[in-house]
Protein backbone atom coordinates (compact mmCIF):
# COMPACT_ATOMS: atom_id res chain seq x y z
CA UNK A 1 0.00 0.00 0.00
CA UNK A 2 2.79 2.39 0.83
CA UNK A 3 3.89 2.64 -2.66
CA UNK A 4 0.00 3.32 -4.31
CA UNK A 5 -0.19 7.25 -4.26
CA UNK A 6 -2.22 9.29 -1.94
CA UNK A 7 -4.54 10.16 -4.53
CA UNK A 8 -5.06 6.85 -6.05
CA UNK A 9 -6.40 5.52 -3.09
CA UNK A 10 -8.87 8.50 -2.90
CA UNK A 11 -9.99 7.00 -6.19
CA UNK A 12 -10.49 3.61 -5.16
CA UNK A 13 -12.20 5.00 -1.94
CA UNK A 14 -14.65 6.98 -4.55
CA UNK A 15 -15.44 3.54 -6.42
CA UNK A 16 -16.03 1.88 -3.43
CA UNK A 17 -18.65 4.23 -2.36
CA UNK A 18 -19.55 4.12 -5.82
CA UNK A 19 -20.63 0.01 -5.56
CA UNK A 20 -21.92 0.10 -2.05
CA UNK A 21 -23.90 3.03 -3.52
CA UNK A 22 -25.08 0.13 -6.35
CA UNK A 23 -25.79 -3.04 -4.23
CA UNK A 24 -28.09 -0.54 -1.84
CA UNK A 25 -30.30 0.62 -4.66
CA UNK A 26 -30.55 -2.63 -6.07
CA UNK A 27 -31.83 -4.43 -2.85
CA UNK A 28 -34.01 -1.47 -2.14
CA UNK A 29 -35.42 -1.94 -5.26
CA UNK A 30 -35.60 -5.65 -6.23
CA UNK A 31 -37.41 -5.75 -2.16
CA UNK A 32 -39.85 -2.73 -2.87
CA UNK A 33 -40.99 -3.99 -6.71
CA UNK A 34 -44.70 -4.60 -7.10
CA UNK A 35 -44.73 -8.66 -7.42
CA UNK A 36 -48.03 -8.99 -9.05
CA UNK A 37 -47.08 -5.58 -11.16
CA UNK A 38 -43.44 -7.60 -12.01
CA UNK A 39 -45.12 -11.03 -12.91
CA UNK A 40 -47.69 -8.86 -15.11
CA UNK A 41 -44.71 -7.62 -17.37
CA UNK A 42 -42.59 -10.58 -17.13
CA UNK A 43 -46.08 -12.70 -19.00
CA UNK A 44 -45.84 -10.55 -21.30
CA UNK A 45 -42.31 -10.98 -22.59
CA UNK A 46 -40.84 -7.83 -20.35
CA UNK A 47 -36.92 -8.70 -20.48
CA UNK A 48 -36.03 -7.01 -17.33
CA UNK A 49 -38.98 -8.42 -15.64
CA UNK A 50 -37.87 -11.75 -16.22
CA UNK A 51 -34.20 -11.53 -15.04
CA UNK A 52 -35.80 -9.50 -11.81
CA UNK A 53 -38.35 -12.23 -11.60
CA UNK A 54 -35.65 -15.32 -11.87
CA UNK A 55 -33.56 -13.43 -9.32
CA UNK A 56 -35.86 -13.38 -6.83
CA UNK A 57 -37.63 -16.46 -7.25
CA UNK A 58 -34.57 -17.41 -4.68
CA UNK A 59 -34.52 -14.30 -2.39
CA UNK A 60 -32.43 -15.97 0.06
CA UNK A 61 -29.54 -15.89 -2.88
CA UNK A 62 -29.94 -13.05 -4.10
CA UNK A 63 -29.89 -10.89 -0.87
CA UNK A 64 -26.58 -13.05 -0.12
CA UNK A 65 -25.09 -12.11 -3.11
CA UNK A 66 -26.11 -7.98 -2.79
CA UNK A 67 -25.12 -8.57 1.12
CA UNK A 68 -21.24 -10.24 -0.13
CA UNK A 69 -20.41 -7.68 -2.58
CA UNK A 70 -21.77 -4.28 0.02
CA UNK A 71 -20.12 -5.80 2.97
CA UNK A 72 -17.08 -6.35 0.60
CA UNK A 73 -16.69 -3.07 -0.79
CA UNK A 74 -17.37 -1.31 2.50
CA UNK A 75 -14.40 -3.40 4.48
CA UNK A 76 -12.32 -2.32 1.61
CA UNK A 77 -13.23 1.55 1.82
CA UNK A 78 -13.16 1.03 5.77
CA UNK A 79 -8.60 -0.15 5.16
CA UNK A 80 -8.39 3.16 2.33
CA UNK A 81 -9.78 4.79 4.52
CA UNK A 82 -7.91 4.32 7.62
CA UNK A 83 -4.59 4.55 5.24
CA UNK A 84 -5.49 7.64 3.98
CA UNK A 85 -6.20 9.38 7.41
CA UNK A 86 -2.63 8.12 8.69
CA UNK A 87 -1.23 9.16 5.80
CA UNK A 88 -2.75 12.87 6.28
CA UNK A 89 -2.87 12.77 9.86
CA UNK A 90 -0.62 10.10 11.87
CA UNK A 91 -2.15 8.40 14.36
CA UNK A 92 -5.89 10.39 14.90
CA UNK A 93 -6.30 10.00 11.21
CA UNK A 94 -7.70 6.56 12.23
CA UNK A 95 -10.84 8.30 13.82
CA UNK A 96 -11.08 11.07 11.42
CA UNK A 97 -11.36 8.28 8.79
CA UNK A 98 -13.67 6.40 10.46
CA UNK A 99 -15.82 9.52 11.51
CA UNK A 100 -15.76 10.98 7.84
CA UNK A 101 -16.09 7.63 6.18
CA UNK A 102 -19.25 6.93 8.34
CA UNK A 103 -21.11 9.83 7.30
CA UNK A 104 -20.14 9.53 3.88
CA UNK A 105 -21.50 5.58 3.56
CA UNK A 106 -24.77 6.92 5.08
CA UNK A 107 -25.30 9.73 2.80
CA UNK A 108 -24.40 8.85 -0.85
CA UNK A 109 -23.85 4.44 0.00
CA UNK A 110 -27.33 4.18 2.17
CA UNK A 111 -29.70 6.93 2.41
CA UNK A 112 -29.66 8.42 -1.08
CA UNK A 113 -29.46 5.37 -3.51
CA UNK A 114 -31.85 3.52 -1.04
CA UNK A 115 -34.41 6.48 -1.62
CA UNK A 116 -34.38 7.04 -5.14
CA UNK A 117 -34.56 3.20 -5.24
CA UNK A 118 -37.41 3.08 -3.62
CA UNK A 119 -38.84 6.06 -5.79
CA UNK A 120 -38.48 4.36 -8.55
CA UNK A 121 -37.85 0.73 -8.07
CA UNK A 122 -38.63 -0.58 -11.71
CA UNK A 123 -35.85 1.60 -13.56
CA UNK A 124 -33.53 0.75 -10.50
CA UNK A 125 -34.11 -3.16 -10.56
CA UNK A 126 -34.15 -3.85 -14.56
CA UNK A 127 -30.97 -2.40 -14.98
CA UNK A 128 -29.02 -3.80 -12.15
CA UNK A 129 -30.65 -7.64 -13.07
CA UNK A 130 -28.37 -7.32 -15.76
CA UNK A 131 -24.86 -6.89 -13.82
CA UNK A 132 -26.34 -9.32 -10.63
CA UNK A 133 -27.21 -11.80 -12.94
CA UNK A 134 -23.41 -11.64 -13.86
CA UNK A 135 -22.17 -11.46 -10.59
CA UNK A 136 -24.62 -14.29 -9.75
CA UNK A 137 -22.67 -16.98 -11.56
CA UNK A 138 -19.23 -15.63 -10.82
CA UNK A 139 -20.11 -15.82 -7.08
CA UNK A 140 -22.18 -18.67 -6.92
CA UNK A 141 -20.06 -21.04 -5.08
CA UNK A 142 -19.22 -18.10 -2.53
CA UNK A 143 -23.11 -17.47 -2.53
CA UNK A 144 -24.23 -21.08 -1.92
CA UNK A 145 -21.53 -21.57 0.58
CA UNK A 146 -22.83 -18.36 2.78
CA UNK A 147 -26.70 -19.24 2.48
CA UNK A 148 -25.48 -23.07 3.22
CA UNK A 149 -24.35 -21.82 7.11
CA UNK A 150 -27.21 -19.50 6.87
CA UNK A 151 -29.94 -21.69 6.63
CA UNK A 152 -28.08 -23.97 8.82
CA UNK A 153 -28.48 -21.66 11.55
CA UNK A 154 -32.05 -20.90 10.46
CA UNK A 155 -32.74 -24.19 11.18
CA UNK A 156 -31.18 -24.66 14.70
CA UNK A 157 -33.04 -21.23 15.40
CA UNK A 158 -35.99 -23.31 14.30
CA UNK A 159 -36.92 -21.34 11.52
CA UNK A 160 -38.54 -22.50 8.58
CA UNK A 161 -37.45 -21.01 5.30
CA UNK A 162 -40.03 -20.67 2.45
CA UNK A 163 -38.33 -20.76 -1.12
CA UNK A 164 -42.41 -20.08 -2.39
CA UNK A 165 -41.80 -16.55 -3.84
CA UNK A 166 -45.62 -16.14 -4.75
CA UNK A 167 -47.07 -13.85 -1.84
CA UNK A 168 -50.94 -14.87 -1.47
CA UNK A 169 -53.31 -12.14 -0.20
CA UNK A 170 -56.97 -12.27 1.32
CA UNK A 171 -59.87 -10.77 0.78
CA UNK A 172 -59.01 -8.23 2.88
CA UNK A 173 -56.33 -7.36 1.80
CA UNK A 174 -57.33 -7.49 -2.08
CA UNK A 175 -60.03 -4.95 -0.90
CA UNK A 176 -57.26 -2.23 0.90
CA UNK A 177 -54.72 -2.83 -2.97
CA UNK A 178 -58.80 -1.99 -4.49
CA UNK A 179 -59.72 1.03 -2.40
CA UNK A 180 -56.12 2.30 -3.05
CA UNK A 181 -56.05 1.73 -6.53
CA UNK A 182 -57.55 5.34 -7.09
CA UNK A 183 -57.60 6.96 -10.80
CA UNK A 184 -56.30 3.48 -11.96
CA UNK A 185 -59.50 1.82 -11.71
CA UNK A 186 -62.90 4.12 -11.96
CA UNK A 187 -64.98 4.37 -8.82
CA UNK A 188 -67.85 2.33 -10.94
CA UNK A 189 -65.48 -0.66 -11.71
CA UNK A 190 -63.88 -0.19 -7.71
CA UNK A 191 -67.42 -0.35 -6.49
CA UNK A 192 -67.70 -3.60 -8.55
CA UNK A 193 -65.25 -5.44 -7.40
CA UNK A 194 -65.68 -4.85 -3.46
CA UNK A 195 -68.78 -6.03 -4.29
CA UNK A 196 -67.72 -8.90 -5.51
CA UNK A 197 -65.62 -9.69 -2.54
CA UNK A 198 -68.74 -9.51 -0.21
CA UNK A 199 -70.86 -11.61 -1.81
CA UNK A 200 -69.18 -14.38 0.99
CA UNK A 201 -69.84 -12.13 3.97
CA UNK A 202 -74.06 -11.88 2.27
CA UNK A 203 -76.73 -14.53 2.56
CA UNK A 204 -79.89 -15.03 0.29
CA UNK A 205 -81.64 -13.82 2.95
CA UNK A 206 -80.31 -10.42 2.72
CA UNK A 207 -81.76 -10.33 -1.46
CA UNK A 208 -84.52 -12.30 -1.14
CA UNK A 209 -87.80 -11.36 -1.90
CA UNK A 210 -89.92 -11.87 1.69
CA UNK A 211 -92.73 -14.99 1.27
CA UNK A 212 -95.50 -12.33 1.74
CA UNK A 213 -94.71 -10.32 -1.61
CA UNK A 214 -93.47 -13.78 -3.32
CA UNK A 215 -96.16 -13.59 -6.80
CA UNK A 216 -97.79 -16.91 -6.76
CA UNK A 217 -101.61 -18.43 -7.37
CA UNK A 218 -103.23 -20.96 -5.69
CA UNK A 219 -104.48 -23.74 -8.27
CA UNK A 220 -107.47 -24.28 -6.14
CA UNK A 221 -108.82 -21.14 -6.68
CA UNK A 222 -111.30 -20.70 -9.34
CA UNK A 223 -110.13 -20.69 -13.16
CA UNK A 224 -111.19 -17.26 -13.60
CA UNK A 225 -109.49 -16.20 -11.34
CA UNK A 226 -106.01 -17.83 -12.35
CA UNK A 227 -106.74 -16.33 -15.25
CA UNK A 228 -107.20 -12.79 -14.32
CA UNK A 229 -104.50 -13.22 -12.26
CA UNK A 230 -101.88 -14.58 -14.99
CA UNK A 231 -102.97 -12.08 -17.32
CA UNK A 232 -102.35 -9.13 -14.97
CA UNK A 233 -98.74 -10.80 -13.76
CA UNK A 234 -95.76 -8.42 -14.30
CA UNK A 235 -93.20 -11.08 -13.51
CA UNK A 236 -91.85 -13.64 -15.96
CA UNK A 237 -92.42 -16.55 -13.71
CA UNK A 238 -94.81 -17.12 -11.40
CA UNK A 239 -95.20 -19.66 -7.91
CA UNK A 240 -97.52 -22.20 -8.11
CA UNK A 241 -99.63 -23.65 -4.56
CA UNK A 242 -101.78 -25.16 -3.10
CA UNK A 243 -103.53 -23.64 -0.84
CA UNK A 244 -100.57 -22.17 1.52
CA UNK A 245 -97.56 -21.37 -0.19
CA UNK A 246 -95.42 -23.96 1.69
CA UNK A 247 -97.44 -26.64 -0.81
CA UNK A 248 -95.52 -25.91 -3.93
CA UNK A 249 -95.82 -27.22 -6.59
CA UNK A 250 -93.89 -25.74 -9.67
CA UNK A 251 -92.89 -22.54 -10.88
CA UNK A 252 -94.69 -21.64 -14.10
CA UNK A 253 -93.20 -19.43 -17.16
CA UNK A 254 -95.75 -16.63 -17.99
CA UNK A 255 -94.83 -16.86 -21.75
CA UNK A 256 -95.45 -20.47 -21.31
CA UNK A 257 -98.90 -20.04 -20.12
CA UNK A 258 -99.77 -17.18 -22.99
CA UNK A 259 -98.84 -19.80 -24.96
CA UNK A 260 -101.19 -21.76 -23.86
CA UNK A 261 -103.61 -18.98 -24.05
CA UNK A 262 -103.51 -19.00 -27.95
CA UNK A 263 -105.17 -22.10 -27.79
CA UNK A 264 -108.42 -22.48 -26.29
CA UNK A 265 -108.04 -26.23 -26.27
CA UNK A 266 -105.16 -26.91 -24.56
CA UNK A 267 -105.38 -24.18 -21.94
CA UNK A 268 -106.70 -25.58 -18.62
CA UNK A 269 -105.93 -26.09 -15.27
CA UNK A 270 -104.59 -29.55 -15.81
CA UNK A 271 -102.16 -28.27 -18.75
CA UNK A 272 -101.16 -25.27 -16.91
CA UNK A 273 -99.37 -27.43 -13.95
CA UNK A 274 -98.05 -29.33 -16.84
CA UNK A 275 -96.03 -26.70 -18.09
CA UNK A 276 -94.48 -25.74 -14.60
CA UNK A 277 -90.84 -26.48 -13.97
CA UNK A 278 -89.88 -28.02 -11.20
CA UNK A 279 -89.11 -25.88 -8.52
CA UNK A 280 -85.24 -25.07 -7.38
CA UNK A 281 -84.49 -25.35 -3.77
CA UNK A 282 -82.25 -23.18 -1.42
CA UNK A 283 -81.06 -23.71 2.31
CA UNK A 284 -80.83 -20.43 3.92
CA UNK A 285 -77.86 -19.26 4.76
CA UNK A 286 -76.27 -20.16 1.95
CA UNK A 287 -73.64 -16.98 1.48
CA UNK A 288 -74.29 -15.42 -2.45
CA UNK A 289 -70.60 -16.31 -3.68
CA UNK A 290 -72.19 -19.87 -3.33
CA UNK A 291 -75.66 -19.64 -4.74
CA UNK A 292 -74.18 -17.85 -7.65
CA UNK A 293 -71.89 -20.60 -8.88
CA UNK A 294 -74.86 -22.80 -7.78
CA UNK A 295 -77.29 -20.91 -10.18
CA UNK A 296 -74.80 -21.37 -13.29
CA UNK A 297 -74.10 -24.96 -12.50
CA UNK A 298 -77.79 -26.03 -12.39
CA UNK A 299 -78.78 -23.94 -14.78
CA UNK A 300 -81.24 -22.21 -12.46
CA UNK A 301 -82.11 -18.70 -12.54
CA UNK A 302 -84.55 -18.61 -9.66
CA UNK A 303 -85.25 -20.43 -6.22
CA UNK A 304 -87.17 -20.48 -3.26
CA UNK A 305 -85.41 -20.19 -0.02
CA UNK A 306 -86.75 -22.59 2.69
CA UNK A 307 -85.85 -23.01 6.39
CA UNK A 308 -84.71 -26.08 8.57
CA UNK A 309 -88.31 -27.22 8.59
CA UNK A 310 -89.02 -26.93 4.91
CA UNK A 311 -90.88 -23.85 4.81
CA UNK A 312 -90.82 -21.48 2.48
CA UNK A 313 -89.03 -18.01 3.27
CA UNK A 314 -89.18 -16.31 0.42
CA UNK A 315 -87.73 -16.27 -3.14
CA UNK A 316 -84.11 -15.00 -4.87
CA UNK A 317 -83.28 -14.99 -8.64
CA UNK A 318 -79.84 -14.77 -10.00
CA UNK A 319 -80.27 -10.63 -10.97
CA UNK A 320 -80.82 -10.37 -7.57
CA UNK A 321 -77.33 -11.34 -7.37
CA UNK A 322 -76.24 -10.04 -10.18
CA UNK A 323 -77.75 -6.08 -9.20
CA UNK A 324 -75.48 -6.59 -5.66
CA UNK A 325 -72.82 -6.59 -7.84
CA UNK A 326 -73.58 -4.15 -10.69
CA UNK A 327 -76.31 -2.10 -8.91
CA UNK A 328 -79.81 -2.17 -9.99
CA UNK A 329 -80.88 -2.55 -13.40
CA UNK A 330 -82.95 -0.22 -14.80
CA UNK A 331 -85.59 -2.76 -16.21
CA UNK A 332 -86.53 -3.91 -12.49
CA UNK A 333 -90.12 -4.27 -11.56
CA UNK A 334 -89.41 -4.04 -8.12
CA UNK A 335 -88.93 -0.47 -6.66
CA UNK A 336 -85.38 0.96 -6.43
CA UNK A 337 -84.29 2.36 -3.10
CA UNK A 338 -84.39 5.87 -4.78
CA UNK A 339 -87.84 5.01 -4.79
CA UNK A 340 -88.51 4.09 -1.58
CA UNK A 341 -86.85 7.23 0.12
CA UNK A 342 -88.01 11.04 -0.81
CA UNK A 343 -85.94 14.14 0.73
CA UNK A 344 -87.99 17.10 2.15
CA UNK A 345 -86.94 20.51 2.14
CA UNK A 346 -86.17 20.38 5.22
CA UNK A 347 -83.45 17.94 4.79
CA UNK A 348 -85.32 14.88 6.50
CA UNK A 349 -85.71 11.79 4.75
CA UNK A 350 -89.26 9.98 4.45
CA UNK A 351 -88.21 6.67 3.90
CA UNK A 352 -90.61 3.50 3.45
CA UNK A 353 -90.86 0.76 5.89
CA UNK A 354 -89.58 -2.24 3.53
CA UNK A 355 -86.29 -0.52 2.94
CA UNK A 356 -83.77 -2.92 2.89
CA UNK A 357 -81.28 -1.87 5.98
CA UNK A 358 -78.32 -2.96 3.60
CA UNK A 359 -78.74 -0.68 0.78
CA UNK A 360 -79.56 1.78 3.67
CA UNK A 361 -75.83 1.38 5.12
CA UNK A 362 -74.53 1.50 1.37
CA UNK A 363 -76.65 4.58 0.20
CA UNK A 364 -76.84 6.50 2.56
CA UNK A 365 -73.36 5.79 4.41
CA UNK A 366 -75.15 4.87 7.25
CA UNK A 367 -74.28 2.09 9.95
CA UNK A 368 -76.95 0.57 11.05
CA UNK A 369 -76.19 -3.71 12.12
CA UNK A 370 -76.72 -6.13 9.15
CA UNK A 371 -77.14 -9.19 11.48
CA UNK A 372 -80.84 -8.63 12.38
CA UNK A 373 -83.56 -7.92 10.99
CA UNK A 374 -83.58 -6.97 6.96
CA UNK A 375 -85.87 -4.17 6.49
CA UNK A 376 -86.02 -0.85 8.41
CA UNK A 377 -89.70 -1.46 9.60
CA UNK A 378 -87.89 -4.87 11.67
CA UNK A 379 -85.01 -2.74 12.75
CA UNK A 380 -87.21 -0.40 14.37
CA UNK A 381 -89.64 -3.08 15.73
CA UNK A 382 -86.95 -4.70 17.32
CA UNK A 383 -85.47 -1.77 19.22
CA UNK A 384 -88.57 -0.90 20.40
CA UNK A 385 -89.82 -4.30 21.05
CA UNK A 386 -93.40 -3.29 20.46
CA UNK A 387 -95.53 -2.35 17.51
CA UNK A 388 -95.54 1.75 18.01
CA UNK A 389 -98.00 4.40 16.74
CA UNK A 390 -97.93 7.12 14.47
CA UNK A 391 -95.86 9.99 15.59
CA UNK A 392 -93.79 8.13 17.81
CA UNK A 393 -90.22 9.64 17.96
CA UNK A 394 -87.24 6.70 18.38
CA UNK A 395 -83.19 7.79 18.78
CA UNK A 396 -81.45 4.77 17.14
CA UNK A 397 -77.74 4.97 16.47
CA UNK A 398 -77.89 8.39 16.36
CA UNK A 399 -80.45 8.74 14.11
CA UNK A 400 -83.12 10.66 15.10
CA UNK A 401 -87.06 8.83 13.59
CA UNK A 402 -90.87 9.46 13.45
CA UNK A 403 -93.08 6.80 13.03
CA UNK A 404 -94.88 8.52 10.22
CA UNK A 405 -97.55 5.68 9.07
CA UNK A 406 -98.54 2.13 10.90
CA UNK A 407 -100.81 -0.01 9.45
CA UNK A 408 -101.04 -3.91 9.40
CA UNK A 409 -99.05 -4.44 12.36
CA UNK A 410 -95.92 -2.85 9.99
CA UNK A 411 -94.11 0.46 10.04
CA UNK A 412 -94.61 2.00 6.75
CA UNK A 413 -93.40 5.38 6.15
CA UNK A 414 -90.54 6.78 9.08
CA UNK A 415 -88.94 10.25 8.70
CA UNK A 416 -85.44 10.25 9.45
CA UNK A 417 -84.75 13.73 10.80
CA UNK A 418 -81.44 15.54 9.11
CA UNK A 419 -78.37 15.59 11.03
CA UNK A 420 -75.05 16.78 10.31
CA UNK A 421 -73.67 14.48 8.02
CA UNK A 422 -77.16 13.95 5.60
CA UNK A 423 -76.90 12.56 2.60
CA UNK A 424 -78.93 12.19 -0.26
CA UNK A 425 -79.60 9.41 -3.08
CA UNK A 426 -78.52 9.87 -6.52
CA UNK A 427 -81.56 8.37 -8.36
CA UNK A 428 -79.66 7.23 -11.28
CA UNK A 429 -76.56 6.23 -9.81
CA UNK A 430 -77.29 5.21 -6.32
CA UNK A 431 -74.18 6.95 -4.95
CA UNK A 432 -74.38 8.92 -2.18
CA UNK A 433 -73.59 12.63 -2.22
CA UNK A 434 -73.10 15.56 0.56
CA UNK A 435 -75.96 17.56 0.59
CA UNK A 436 -74.98 21.10 -0.03
CA UNK A 437 -78.03 22.85 1.80
CA UNK A 438 -81.61 21.90 3.61
CA UNK A 439 -83.43 23.18 1.22
CA UNK A 440 -82.34 20.47 -1.67
CA UNK A 441 -84.87 18.46 -3.15
CA UNK A 442 -84.37 15.22 -4.83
Amino acid sequence: MDQISTGLLFALLALMIIISAYFSSSETGMMTLNRYKLRHLASQGHKGAQRVEKLLSRTDRLLGLILIGNNLVNIIASAIATIIGMRLYGDAGVAIATAVLTIVILVFAEVTPKTVAALHPEKISYASSILLNILMKLLYPLVWFVNGITNGFLFILGVKKNNDSTSNINSEELRTIVNEAGSLIPRRHQDMLLSILDLENVTVEDLMIPRNEIAAINVNDDWKSIVRQLSHSAHGRIVLYRDNIDEVVGMLRVREAYRLMMDKNDFSKENLLRAADEVYFIPEGTPLNIQLLKFQRNKERIGLIVDEYGDIQGLITVEDILEEIVGEFTTSIAPTLAEEITQQKDGSLLIEGSANIRDLNKSLNWQLPTDGPRTLNGFILEHLEYIPEEKVKVDINGHKMEIIDVSGNMIKLVKVLPTHSSTEIDTETNTEQEIQSPSTNN
